[in-house]
């Protein structure tokens, strides 16, 4: 039986669990908003229109951060639209839909605030630019006694939103993007309105768009360009990337391998563009689009008659795909010292953790349950366990570590999260702690057997302590979490 070994010692500090890593995104696509979390008349509608039942999912999630309105539907997105009585109709050009505008900013932010997440906003630098942007921020932030924060209090709200977190953009680097720019043009138009919106609020926090892919061609030259220009004006750097199995199963469940890979090498970039400018100012990263989403299935949208509320991208997961996707949040852990902010794309029926029916019944897929548990349980301070175990190779990213792991400890609580990548081979897990531990509980979601099942809910899983030491038997294409009590972690000068 193949064995793995890892040590946690609190003095192998990561950085502290920040809770913007359990972030969301929801975008006018598709049935994310209408049908999604908004349907007026839905027997579990609210008095404003929100579907209680996506409401009480979203917060049994954990999700902490929501990213808004888009995606590529910002970049041609008027939000004057989605405010006040009279909403025009109009054609979303990204992806071929007629957009009523029956919910916008207002009913978006009063939505956060039930489901008890901060908003994370996107303004539209494709279609739009500076001065539009600094509407939207004086409309949302400003107190009032001007034009458009007064229009925010005729419309009802006399209280500003306070949003603290921006997105610059989106994607601008992609040929498909409305609007799309050269990094010089785009870097330059970024750093300029973060400058004036800096003027409406010096409080904001701002997010510079990254590559739209690790793939792309311009990847890593456009990094170092944009930032560059506006590295003194922003806060974060954007990364993107989607995974799918492709008919790959032991590649497909190493692909955190790329995404570390992917993280590391935007750190590098923009830690060598500082070292260039000479600035300590150290750029940390908000991974904002993130998941399994089974791209080769979508055909695109560029033929496709306009209408309202189409089934876009409505891919149904796997047992597979949820140890994929926990393979991800702890790969997000390893790296909190540097990625502040992670949103999963999307929240409701697009590639999503959560499906509805419209009229009927929302649920839980499996890339659900990973993200609800490590949301729930990822606390206080992250370690790094640094695994020894055998190694995998594989077609798409070479040879793979077969164990990948993750702790956090809060005070004597500890959550291990582990994924054994092996498609066909158990995995005997030794973990060393710094004095005699006690397992409290662990759950594993195994895809080995049917790794192409679509539920799989999480199981009960054998762990045994001898002194200092746990002991478990990961099951072959799987993702566990064991919490245990350690009273030793209670001393905080190790902290």
């Amino acid at each position: 039986m193949p064995q793995a070994h890892l040590t946690l010692d609190p003095s192998f500090r990561i950085a502290p669990v920040n809770r913007r890593l359990f972030g969301s995104f929801v975008e006018h696509m598709g049935r994310c908003v209408y049908t999604g979390i908004y349907e007026p008349g839905h027997p579990a509608a609210d008095d404003n229109g929100f579907r209680t039942d996506v409401l009480e999912l979203t917060r049994e999630m954990g999700v902490s951060v929501v990213r808004y309105p888009g995606g590529n539907f910002v970049s041609g997105y008027r939000w004057e639209d989605g405010v006040g009585p009279d909403r025009p109709s109009r054609l979303d050009l990204a992806w071929r839909q007629i957009e009523t505008n029956a919910f916008g900013l207002n009913e978006f932010m009063t939505w956060t605030r039930a489901a008890g997440v901060e908003p994370m906003m996107a303004v539209n630098l494709g279609t739009r630019g500076i001065q539009e942007a600094c509407d939207l921020l004086e409309y949302a932030n400003h107190p009032s006694g001007t034009q458009w924060s007064d229009l925010r209090v005729k419309h009802g709200v006399t209280n500003p939103y306070g949003i603290k977190l921006w997105c610059l953009g989106n994607e601008m680097d992609g040929p498909w993007q409305i609007g799309h720019k050269s990094a010089h043009e785009y870097g330059r138009l970024a750093n300029e309105t973060a400058k004036a919106m800096r003027l409406v609020d010096p409080d904001i926090e701002l997010v510079l768009c990254g590559s739209s892919n690790s793939g792309m061609p311009t990847f890593g030259a456009w990094e170092a360009t944009v930032l560059e220009h506006a590295y003194d004006a922003v806060d974060y750097l954007s990364l993107h990337n989607y995974y799918e199995e492709n008919g790959d199963l032991p590649g497909f469940l190493c692909s955190a391998v790329d995404m570390d890979r992917y993280i590391s090498a935007i750190v590098a970039t923009a830690d060598h563009i500082g070292a260039k400018l000479r600035r300590k100012k150290k750029i940390n990263l908000s991974f904002d689009e993130w998941n399994v989403w089974y791209q080769s299935r979508f055909t695109g949208r560029e033929r496709s008659p306009f209408q309202e509320t189409p089934e876009l991208i409505e891919d149904t997961f796997t047992a597979a795909d949820a140890v994929v996707v926990g393979d991800f949040l702890i790969t997000l852990l390893r790296h909190a010292d540097r990625v502040s902010i992670a949103c999963q794309a999307q929240l409701a029926n697009i590639i999503a953790p959560i499906r509805t029916k419209p009229g009927g019944p929302a649920w839980r897929q499996t890339i659900f349950h990973p993200f609800a548990l490590t949301a729930r349980h990822a606390r206080g301070t992250v370690l790094r366990v640094e695994p020894f175990g055998p190694l995998l190779e594989t077609k798409r990213y070479g040879e793979a570590p077969a164990l990948s792991a993750v702790a956090t400890v809060d005070g004597s609580q500890v959550a291990l999260f582990a994924v054994n990548r092996s498609p066909d081979q158990d995995l005997d897990l030794t973990a060393r702690l710094p004095a005699a531990v006690r397992p409290v509980s662990a759950s594993v979601i195994a895809a080995g057997d049917d790794p192409h099942r679509v539920e799989a809910l999480p199981q009960p899983l054998t762990v045994q302590a001898d002194g200092d030491r746990l002991t478990a038997r990961l099951p072959a294409a799987s993702w566990t979490m064991i919490l245990a009590e350690c009273e030793n972690l209670l001393d905080h000068n190790k902290l």
